[in-house]
């Protein structure tokens, strides 16, 4: 083969590679047989862990929106992380999330207290987002109402169900938010028979089932990937933990179940039979996070947010200064707070598998690897 033969080669495969979109697969359920009691028809799309940042591509982020879109859902609901580790990305995040053409609505994940909770839900608004902070709202679609009741982030532990609950009719459907998917648990008891959820990225690597080792045993996730619970007969009560879109760290999946996905969820009695992509698994043993632990993680909240205030307030002296208004007083000699200001690791203990997280910093850009 001459070398010109190989450049074209070459330059075809690159043409071929710019134009391929990025694989994301879709995934269609059922839905409770209350919803079958109490709606007609109504389609839902289930984003979650979209992690705006260098480590997903923009590509991938751009291809969820529009194969959600696509699929001309009634509504969309995304759980959370919508950023990796910083606000970098929030006006990519705002550009990306306004061309969902359907109602969406939003709860906070743990990613998005470290990097700034109040920030980010400020960018969701602007693309058009509702975000439910332990709220319910009830939202009409196509003559239907249906009650969705949004639980802020337990891993950072920001949820309050009592909160959430609180006036939650029976009479309506309902349909549950959360990032964390064993807050589940607690809403089946209430009235609320669907729950999605997200946080665990299905482990990224499924093979061998090495998600449910990970994530089940050692981290100690009762839900890891998929539909648990029961849609039928008694107790009812079903949560869905989607695999997600983003990653944290590295963008590597490998495995069916790994893969990047958009959730489907037909809701309502007027839902032909279709195969489901699997039925209901069997719950894992599951091990609730020790109060040192979520005290931890609860601290390392507290810290990211001094971090951000403190390096507000040096720009802000030093935009001061530039303008020859500043300080009469010598600043202050080094101290703690320098410490403060630079972005720490988190706690031993704070981290789970489920999301692998690192320093709190954004990372080298990394090319979208997926088998």
């Amino acid at each position: 083969m001459s070398p010109r033969t190989t450049n074209d080669s070459l330059e075809d495969q690159r043409k071929q590679a710019a134009t391929r979109k990025p694989r994301i697969e879709v995934r269609r359920f059922q839905g409770t047989a209350k919803h079958a009691e109490q709606l007609a028809h109504m389609r839902v799309a289930h984003l979650t862990d979209l992690h705006f940042g260098r480590v997903t591509p923009m590509a991938v982020q751009r291809r969820a929106v529009e194969l959600t879109n696509e699929e001309k859902p009634d509504l969309v609901v995304i759980t959370g992380d919508f950023v990796c580790h910083s606000q970098l990305y929030l006006d990519q995040l705002v550009e990306t999330l306004s061309g969902i053409q359907a109602p969406t609505i939003a709860v906070l994940g743990n990613h998005d207290y470290w990097s700034g909770a109040p920030e980010v839900a400020r960018a969701l608004k602007k693309a058009d987002v509702e975000v439910l902070r332990n709220q319910h709202t009830v939202i009409t679609l196509d003559h239907q109402r249906i009650q969705v009741v949004g639980l802020d982030d337990s891993y950072t532990g920001h949820c309050d169900r009592e909160k959430a609950l609180k006036g939650l009719r029976r009479d309506l459907p309902s349909l549950g938010l959360s990032h964390i998917a064993e807050e589940a648990d607690a809403l089946w008891h209430r009235g609320v028979p669907l729950v999605l959820a997200g946080h665990t990225h299905a482990g990224q690597v499924t093979l061998a089932r090495l998600h449910e080792l990970a994530l089940g045993r050692i981290v100690g996730h009762k839900y890891v990937h998929g539909l648990y619970g029961k849609r039928a007969g008694a107790p009812l009560g079903a949560v869905y933990v989607g695999a997600g879109i983003g990653a944290a760290v590295m963008p590597l999946r490998i495995g069916e179940r790994g893969r990047r996905e958009l959730a489907i969820f037909e809701l309502g009695a007027d839902v032909h039979d279709f195969d489901e992509h699997h039925d209901e698994q069997v719950a894992l043993a599951g091990r609730k996070p020790s109060p040192e632990l979520t005290q931890k993680r609860q601290d390392y909240v507290f810290k990211r947010e001094l971090q951000r205030e403190i390096r507000e307030a040096r720009k802000y002296l030093a935009e001061l200064k530039k303008q020859g208004r500043g300080l009469s007083a010598p600043p202050p000699p080094p101290s703690e707070l320098d410490e403060l200001a630079s972005p720490p690791p988190p706690p031993e203990g704070l981290d789970d598998l489920a999301t692998l997280d690192g320093p709190a910093r954004e990372l080298p850009t990394f090319e979208d690897r997926e088998r």
